[in-house]
């Protein structure tokens, strides 16, 4: 058995993002390359072995949202996009994915989520504290839950 989630997030994030936060948010969907210095998700700590067989934590960062292929669990196609605003400079980015997540990523995929709260448009506020990115679906079921952030914390499964 495995403990995969979909996750599907479609968001209208705000129009005034930073070329830098642009830049880490296109590596993060595998839009584009890693950028110098990460700041949304600065750290992806990894233990691993050193030398001596002793356990170091190492860093080894990955796109969080950056398959785009086949799904191993959840049936269809891992994307992400996302879409310019208008060149006008009127109205929002516009994200959409689809990926699997285990909840060992839940901790990094998080804090991508939490960041992507704050840039959302307020429509997507239902509450005050409150934001809806999307939905996640355990692999086995056909029932989607709501995937909001509260108070800048995600709620997950």
């Amino acid at each position: 058995m495995a403990d995969i989630y979909e996750l599907s997030v479609t968001l209208d994030l705000r129009q005034d993002l930073s070329d830098e936060e642009v830049t880490e948010l296109r590596w993060h969907l595998g839009l584009g390359p890693e950028p110098e210095t990460l700041r949304i998700v600065p750290a992806f700590p990894v233990v691993v072995e050193d030398e001596n067989g002793e356990p170091v934590v190492e860093d080894h960062p990955a796109p969080l949202l950056g398959r785009h292929e086949a799904a191993w669990r959840v049936g269809g196609a891992l994307v992400s996009a996302l879409v310019e605003p208008e060149r006008s400079g009127n109205g929002p980015w516009a994200l959409t994915v689809r990926q699997e997540v285990h909840p060992d990523d839940f901790g990094l995929t998080g804090a991508l989520l939490g960041w992507l709260a704050t840039k959302a448009e307020d429509r997507h506020s239902p509450a005050p504290g409150a934001v809806h990115l999307g939905w996640t679906r355990f692999y086995e079921s056909d029932r989607c839950e709501p995937l909001m952030v509260r108070d800048g914390q995600v709620v997950w499964p």
